[in-house]
């Protein structure tokens, strides 16, 4: 198997989620913005990733590749063959994938425009050293406008509902272990993905491990929750 990605994306880390929890081997193909999109879309019909190749298979998008493996490699099982249970899974996830994804990508494009190191890091490792550089020493003042933009965008209104939704999460996973039932799903695990872009786990690795968005990476109440992320990620084999 070869997995098309971006190592920062959040569907990534998804698909490499369930890879990890199958125990199934696979090899990275990490894509370059622009010329490496246009091979993906000769490859998929796509420029979006993740992309999985599998023989003559080729998926795209992160749940259609989830369930992929869920029928190749059935075990362990990340959807519940209960209906009622298989859909509160598959509910979850969709939020993950959409309400909370969107609340955490521009939460985190916003703390890059004002935080040099985090801009730095999240740069792709194929980033000539020059302009690394350029990226990382620009002065906060020149992106203040950019944050100032992006807040526009989150809103109030829409900063304030994803700290609440991240609050809430911190209280369910305090009572239980799991989301949804008694055992790990895809539910855990691609909210445990969206996770990762308001604090980066130790597999980012350096420099990237343990950044965030501030406000919310440091927040006390939230200390539960990502401690949940990162045990769920060591369950799943991506501690």
């Amino acid at each position: 198997m070869e997995l098309y990605q971006f190592r920062h994306s959040a569907f990534c880390e998804k698909v490499r989620l369930v890879l990890a929890v199958k125990g199934l081997d696979y090899t990275v193909v990490e894509v370059s913005p622009g010329l490496g999109q246009l091979e993906l879309f000769r490859l998929s019909g796509q420029r979006q990733v993740p992309v999985l190749v599998d023989g003559s298979e080729v998926i795209a998008d992160s749940t259609a590749i989830a369930l992929y493996l869920e029928r190749h490699q059935p075990e362990p099982q990340l959807l519940p063959e209960a209906p009622a249970e298989r859909a509160r899974v598959l509910l979850v996830e969709d939020w993950a994938d959409t309400a909370l994804a969107a609340g955490c990508r521009l939460a985190l494009v916003q703390a890059a425009a004002t935080d040099a190191q985090l801009r730095s890091a999240l740069l792709p490792d194929s980033t000539p050293g020059p302009l690394r550089q350029l990226v990382s020493s620009l002065p906060g003042g020149v992106l203040a406008g950019v944050g100032e933009a992006l807040a526009s965008v989150i809103g109030v209104a829409e900063r304030q509902q994803l700290q609440t939704n991240l609050e809430q999460l911190a209280v369910l996973v305090g009572d239980q272990p799991y989301l949804v039932g008694d055992r790990l799903s895809l539910a855990d695990l691609a909210v445990v993905a969206q996770l990762g872009l308001l604090k980066f786990p130790p597999s980012s690795g350096v420099p990237l491990a343990g950044l965030g968005v501030g406000g919310i990476v440091d927040h006390p109440l939230l200390e539960p929750l990502f401690s949940w992320r990162d045990r769920i990620a060591a369950e799943a084999g991506r501690g």
